[in-house]
């Protein structure tokens, strides 16, 4: 029995899994672009007639909002969390900087019972982040 080859061979690219190719590397790129993703508050930054710029690399961002709620990155917080984290921080990485964004509107002393907190955990590498003029 003699078998017989075909002479017409045509090749085609099977295209049924690009649809689900497509959508895993949708979900890749959509993973990978939060990665990055810095949380803030939306507030109106006081302003200063001079200001220094800070490194941006170690610093742990105490928020405070309008109303005097606290959020560290970005995330809602309270004062006994706030101490936590600060003694953590200072027991981990001690030249970590500390960087208050308060509201233009906040009162005093909300602003103050934070700065109570880092005066009683005597941190001293503390920044208050104000409007830029540039």
């Amino acid at each position: 029995m003699k078998l017989r080859r075909k002479k017409d061979k045509t090749f085609f690219i099977p295209l049924f899994s690009m649809s689900d190719i497509a959508f895993l590397l949708l979900i890749f790129i959509m993973l990978v672009a939060l990665i990055n993703y810095r949380k803030e508050v939306k507030i109106e930054y006081p302003e200063a007639n001079t200001a220094l710029r800070t490194s941006a690399e170690k610093n742990l961002e105490v928020w405070i909002d309008r109303e005097g709620a606290l959020y560290l990155d970005g995330e809602a917080s309270d004062r006994p969390a706030l101490e936590l984290k600060i003694a953590e921080l200072y027991r981990s990485a001690p030249d970590t900087r500390v960087h208050i964004i308060a509201d233009r509107n906040t009162p005093y002393e909300k602003i103050n019972s934070v700065l109570e907190v880092l005066q009683i955990l005597q941190y001293r590498v503390v920044s208050f982040v104000v409007k830029s003029d540039e």
